[in-house]
């Protein structure tokens, strides 16, 4: 208590012993640096959160978007009736026949819930396009999947492109190898 006492009677003699115009300076000083101090911690970053307030709330916004549609698709996929394995395998059939065409073969594998389909020279866009198909229309996931890309060059004979275009347009789409081992529904 008392180096408490000693320090303000020490602190009031100095501030005694200054001129009129030296205390105005040491207030104004001090006056800045409590305001400067003010700005930094309390003022700038409550205005720097401020501004960035507008593109986190699109974000937000955005992401919101994105869950409730898949959301809807979850519940989409919920409430549709349990498949049965052979309406499945026929789906299954369809979407490959109809996305992979003859680049793909397709097999029971036996006593498994499973269905092993072989693709050769597979372009990437219809691989993909028929996942989704398998998926929602036969309600089959895949369970192993072994593609390689595919070194067969796949470019058109000169007969079948139309007039004007080039013959290697087609050659630079990837294109996959492999086997895909697709799980059925339970019987």
């Amino acid at each position: 208590m008392k180096a408490l006492q000693s320090l303000q009677a020490r602190r009031q003699a100095w501030w005694l012993a200054l001129e009129p115009r030296e205390q105005r300076m040491v207030a104004i000083a001090g006056t800045l640096v409590v305001l400067a101090l003010f700005w930094w911690l309390a003022l700038a970053p409550a205005l720097r959160t401020l501004s960035s307030a507008p593109a986190e709330h699109a974000q937000l916004d955005a992401q919101l978007q994105r869950m409730t549609s898949l959301q809807t698709q979850a519940k989409a996929l919920q409430s549709q009736p349990r498949a049965n394995r052979e309406d499945a395998m026929r789906g299954l059939e369809t979407s490959v026949r109809q996305n992979l065409g003859p680049n793909a073969q397709m097999q029971a594998a036996g006593a498994g819930e499973g269905v092993t389909i072989a693709l050769r020279a597979a372009p990437a866009d219809a691989l993909a396009q028929w996942f989704g198909q398998a998926r929602s229309n036969a309600r089959a996931v895949p369970r192993e999947v072994h593609l390689t890309r595919s070194t067969q060059s796949t470019t058109p004979s000169p007969s079948s492109a139309p007039s004007g275009t080039a013959t290697t347009g087609d050659s630079s789409r990837v294109r996959w190898d492999g086997t895909v081992v697709m799980s059925l529904p339970a019987r």
